[in-house]
């Protein structure tokens, strides 16, 4: 069993593989056995995002635990003296990218164009990413193409076409035009995503004064600076385009894998523990990609009773704020509305948002490219397309908006709500989620169970 020094509860661990499918059987049931006969009342699972390797993943889990351990030594909330707690780390496929593509517009800076030689080192970074039993063959030939993009829209079409076919598709869905994504002329999506997209606006500048953008593959580590990493472009023209494509398959194919651990492999394995440990209280967080993945194992395959969930914390998540909405559009409801509408998690969510995330405006700048408006500063509440851990959950009934706070303060969480917790004071990048008041809040949810 995988222990890490010092972690304040007890620890178990499940690493998933690309299909959903448990790594090591013999891990499942060490945790099933552990959890099983160690006498919890309450079992926090939580999952890790896009861009963290194990070690970062087990650093951010003992960290964020850390804090919830002094919360719960301090007595900040009451009545949870008689809790005996466990966690459950979830471990998932991704990939860390270099740091120099974790900056803005990645190695284009932004007097530069994109060069043939940037969208061609894009390309060899995302080798191993895509669930495309020959998808490394894949990238090989698109690379080829990219020298001609400029001049030929044969080529461009080819170019989208490829980079189309690396994902695995089932997660196509309105709330984030990847249901045009795939159904659009490749000619056509290369013309749309040449524009200039940026990332939402905030009220605050970044260093330097420039407008933030969400540049180069999928973001990361986003520490208290909230380095502003992510999807998206100063840039317009072929080769911008070449690279927003890229961006926004690459964005797909997390949110499709996340989708297949959670609904699959975390579902299919907190109904073991369920059916193995009697009364135990579940309690989902997630974070980034992660927050998409608990939601995911709380949605649940299609054919089975909905799992019984306490609660859920979605830190930062990286899904459409439009995920929980009923008929955003005026026809379509948001992916996991059946989360909301058939109360698969019986207590409260909790989902923090802040403008100071400039990461988890992953794809909707883009997004907003593919349906054919215009991107120019997006991503607000108010817009079609933004991220849940920006705005918070949108157009659905049972969410209402407050402020994350600090120690003491009084929340009225309640049953079945979702409770959109503005965290600009605290939080102040897409990872800096390891404080006290985040813990406070995820134990004033756990309370109320």
């Amino acid at each position: 069993m995988t222990t890490i020094p010092g972690f304040p509860f007890p620890y178990f661990e499940v690493q998933f593989n690309k299909q959903g499918n448990a790594a090591d059987e013999n891990e499942v049931n060490q945790a099933l056995k552990s959890i099983s006969q160690g006498a919890f009342t309450d079992l926090f699972i939580v999952s890790h995002g896009w861009n963290n390797d194990m070690d970062d993943a087990r650093k951010l889990y003992k960290n964020l635990f850390d804090c919830v351990d002094k919360e719960l030594d301090a007595g900040d909330v009451p009545n949870l003296g008689s809790r005996k707690f466990a966690v459950l780390g979830i471990l998932w496929p991704s990939k860390k990218f270099a740091e120099e593509d974790l900056i803005p517009s990645g190695a284009a800076g932004i007097n530069s164009a994109v060069t043939v030689q940037f969208i061609q080192k894009q390309l060899d970074n995302l080798k191993g990413v895509f669930d495309k039993s020959d998808a490394d063959a894949t990238i090989e030939l698109a690379k080829k193409l990219v020298p001609q993009l400029e001049n030929s829209p044969k080529a461009q079409r080819e170019f989208a076409d490829l980079i189309r076919s690396l994902p695995k598709r089932g997660a196509e869905h309105s709330d984030d035009a990847s249901d045009r994504f795939f159904t659009l002329d490749g000619a056509e999506v290369m013309k749309r995503l040449s524009n200039p997209a940026f990332a939402p606006p905030s009220h605050a500048k970044p260093a330097g004064g420039a407008a933030a953008s969400i540049g180069s593959p999928i973001g990361g580590p986003h520490g208290p600076a909230g380095g502003a990493a992510g999807l998206g472009s100063f840039f317009s023209g072929i080769k911008s385009a070449a690279r927003n494509l890229l961006n926004y398959t690459t964005y797909y194919q997390m949110k499709e894998r996340a989708g297949i651990v959670g609904q699959l492999g975390v579902n299919a394995l907190l109904r073991k523990i369920q059916a193995q440990a009697g009364g135990i209280k579940l309690h989902l967080i997630g974070h980034s990609f992660g927050g998409r993945l608990v939601t995911a194992a709380a949605f649940g395959p299609e054919n089975q009773q909905p799992l019984k969930v306490n609660t859920m914390t979605l830190l930062q998540a990286a899904f459409s704020h439009n995920g929980f909405a009923q008929k955003f559009d005026g026809n379509h409801d948001g992916f996991f509305r059946k989360v909301v509408s058939e109360h698969r998690v019986s207590g409260p969510i909790v989902i923090t948002c802040t403008e100071n995330d400039k990461a988890v405006g992953i794809a909707y700048p883009l997004a907003s490219l593919i349906s054919g408006q215009n991107a120019s500063a997006i991503g607000d509440k108010n817009d079609p397309f933004g991220g849940i851990g920006r705005n918070g959950a949108q157009k659905t009934p049972e969410a209402s908006d407050g402020k994350l706070l600090t120690i003491g303060g009084s929340y009225q969480f309640q049953s079945g709500k979702l409770h959109n917790l503005n965290a600009d004071q605290i939080i102040k990048g897409h990872s800096d989620i390891c404080h006290n008041e985040v813990a406070y809040a995820i134990l004033n949810a756990v309370a109320k169970t």
